[in-house]
């Protein structure tokens, strides 16, 4: 009897044991819960801590309380100036109203199919309506804004805010891209060939008026020269002249010597005069010391 009673004792503790277990449930930070009933919500719980529901009766669905993030497929826009673009983007997002996430979607694999097409979506309009240097400029920020805010009008029926909206890449496709490139390398050899031709002009034109100015200042050297070889030789003559007047005989006597000196300084020079010329006057002993005696 003891034994029997012992034991549905211990039945009775383990069976309230699991309901009590049952009964009860933990919401993390990370986390917000919707307890259902018969497949139907009957409560829904935002705040972290231990809960409680009815067993066997209300199961609890747990929904992501973070922020999420969406990635698009690259995708082909074609702008307002009919350029065509490969767009990559993505949204953060996180759920603000489990509930109604929980009536449209179920589950978040769905959630991303559907914010994935309303974000195809309205890059398309929005980009659509941009011409390319207004995407890749500083006009793309106030654009991103303007489609989060479209797509988070779509979403929040859902029980979605989106966050944040960005475009990871904007880029033209790959044939594009290489005519663009091709066209850049044009334009910069057209470039290269202009300040090429301007530095040979620039270049030339310093060569001349270099050679220019050489040939002045030759012509001025030349002149000035001139002037002092002519100055020179006027006061040589000035000076010759004093001393002539000065000294005669001495003067006479001066210029001989350097005639001698210029006319016999080599070892062959040979010369054919008559004994009695006038240039060997002062070799004839005779008469330099009758000049002398006169």
């Amino acid at each position: 009897m003891n034994r029997t009673f012992l034991t549905v004792i211990a039945i009775l503790l383990v069976a309230g044991g699991f309901v009590a277990a049952s009964s009860m449930f933990t919401v993390y930070q990370s986390e917000q819960a919707i307890v259902m009933q018969f497949g139907k919500p009957k409560n829904v719980i935002q705040e972290p801590g231990l809960q409680f529901k009815i067993p066997f009766v209300q199961d609890v669905v747990y929904v992501d309380k973070r922020v999420l993030s969406v990635s698009t497929k690259r995708e082909e826009v074609v702008t307002l100036d009919q350029k065509r673009l490969m767009v990559d983007s993505f949204a953060r997002f996180r759920i603000a109203n489990p509930l109604q996430y929980y009536q449209s979607f179920g589950n978040i694999q769905i959630a991303y199919q559907r914010l994935e097409t309303i974000l195809n979506s309205q890059l398309r309009q929005n980009l659509g309506r941009q011409i390319l240097t207004n995407i890749v400029s500083g006009e793309r920020s106030n654009l991103m804004n303007q489609i989060k805010t479209q797509v988070n009008a779509e979403a929040q029926a859902s029980g979605i805010e989106v966050v944040d909206v960005r475009i990871v890449r904007a880029d033209l496709p790959q044939e594009n891209s290489e005519k663009v490139f091709d066209r850049m390398r044009s334009q910069r050899e057209q470039e290269a060939k202009e300040i090429r031709a301007n530095g040979a002009e620039i270049a030339q034109r310093i060569k001349a008026n270099a050679d220019k100015e050489r040939t002045v200042l030759l012509a001025e050297a030349q002149r000035d020269s001139e002037i002092l070889r002519g100055t020179g030789d006027g006061e040589k003559n000035r000076i010759f002249a004093d001393a002539f007047g000065k000294d005669p005989d001495f003067f006479s006597f001066y210029r001989s010597m350097q005639a001698y000196r210029e006319s016999i300084s080599d070892d062959d020079t040979s010369m054919v005069l008559s004994p009695d010329s006038e240039f060997f006057r002062f070799f004839d002993q005779e008469n330099v010391n009758s000049d002398n005696a006169n």
